[in-house]
């Protein structure tokens, strides 16, 4: 019985290897190459810097010198015939087979696989925000990973906040925030100007936050309303993404809060007054109407006193009344039952 199930089992063990079937590794490598002027090495920490097509066109011109550069031109070198894919992950970043001089901000997609004749697949990258993406270049059993980001394009948008009130003699804080047609943070010069009284302090810029910038408005004296405004320079172009905001203003009211707070306090203080003395004649009014209630109480019971003694003598009188009627009764009936045996009445109790 032994010998048969070791013989079974080497069957067995024999079939199995029979049908084992090894993949081999893939022999498919890819290496990248950028061939377009910029800066930075394309690590994580070094990024490669474009321009933003802040002109809303990418063209081939745009991809010779690091001065005007607004593209990657990326070349992978792979097994000749093999499918490469190009993928970016970040915000902004788009992937084009081709650029031309209609090559839009919105053209491309952030994933493209191009399959080459030869052993080379080439596209154009570029972004529209200066935070730092990924792009993937990756093919069967084999990828690497360059690391791109945006250099913001000129001033586009003036973006402007300030309080809506505040107190006369008083300062308040206007903010303004630069951006470029693409919403990316961007430093330029911001004007201020005011009417209504109201003077602008200098501007100045957020120490932390690029494209920040704040200035104190001095407000005037008298009570009423005072205008605010920033502004930057037009942009030398406008694309057809949208036009530019290079103007805010905004309305403050000037009120004088301390001598609106001292008469609101001092409303208060007469009413307190006036609540007082409404409470002290109400108590006035509840103490003689206390005391006409405990008045009425007395005289109430006074009287029933009287009520109560005249009836106790009431009753006492008829008590000896009744008491003599059965006395001369019982008088009169001893007589008559005397004189009359036979006919006797009975007395009263």
């Amino acid at each position: 019985m032994n010998s048969f199930k070791k013989i079974a089992l080497a069957v067995v063990a024999a079939m199995g290897l029979s049908t084992l079937v090894v993949t081999p590794a893939s022999a498919n490598t890819v290496s990248v190459a950028v061939t377009t002027a910029v800066s930075g090495s394309g690590t994580a920490a070094a990024p490669y810097t474009v321009k933003v097509p802040s002109d809303n066109v990418v063209s081939v011109a745009d991809t010779t010198t690091v001065t005007n550069n607004e593209a990657l031109l990326i070349t992978a070198t792979v097994v000749a015939g093999t499918p490469v894919t190009f993928t970016a992950v970040g915000a902004g970043t788009r992937i084009v087979s081709a650029i031309g001089s209609t090559t839009g901000a919105s053209a491309g997609s952030s994933s493209l696989t191009v399959t080459p004749a030869s052993t080379t697949a080439s596209v154009y990258a570029y972004t529209t925000t200066t935070a730092a993406s990924a792009i993937t270049i990756s093919v069967t059993g084999a990828s690497t990973t360059i690391y791109l980001k945006g250099v913001a394009g000129p001033a586009y948008n003036l973006k402007m906040t300030a309080p809506a009130s505040g107190s006369i003699s008083g300062k308040v804080t206007a903010t303004f925030e630069v951006s470029d047609i693409f919403g990316n943070a961007v430093a330029d010069t911001v004007t201020v100007t005011t009417l209504g009284g109201a003077t602008a302090g200098t501007v100045t810029a957020d120490a932390l936050v690029v494209g920040k910038y704040t200035s104190d408005i001095t407000l005037p004296a008298l009570a009423g309303t005072v205008a605010v405004g920033g502004s930057i320079a037009t942009p030398t172009s406008v694309p057809t993404i949208g036009l530019p905001v290079v103007n805010q203003t905004a309305i403050i009211a000037v009120s004088d809060v301390a001598s609106a707070l001292a008469a609101a306090n001092a409303a208060l203080a007469a009413e307190k007054v006036a609540r007082a003395n409404d409470a002290a004649i109400a108590a006035q009014v509840l103490a003689a109407e206390k005391a006409a209630r405990a008045a009425d109480a007395a005289t109430a019971a006074a009287a029933l006193a009287t009520e109560k003694a005249a009836h106790e003598t009431t009753k006492a009188a008829n008590a000896q009344a009744l008491a003599d009627l059965k006395k001369a009764f019982n008088a009169l009936a001893k007589k008559w039952n005397a004189k009359n045996p036979k006919a006797k009445v009975t007395l009263v109790k």
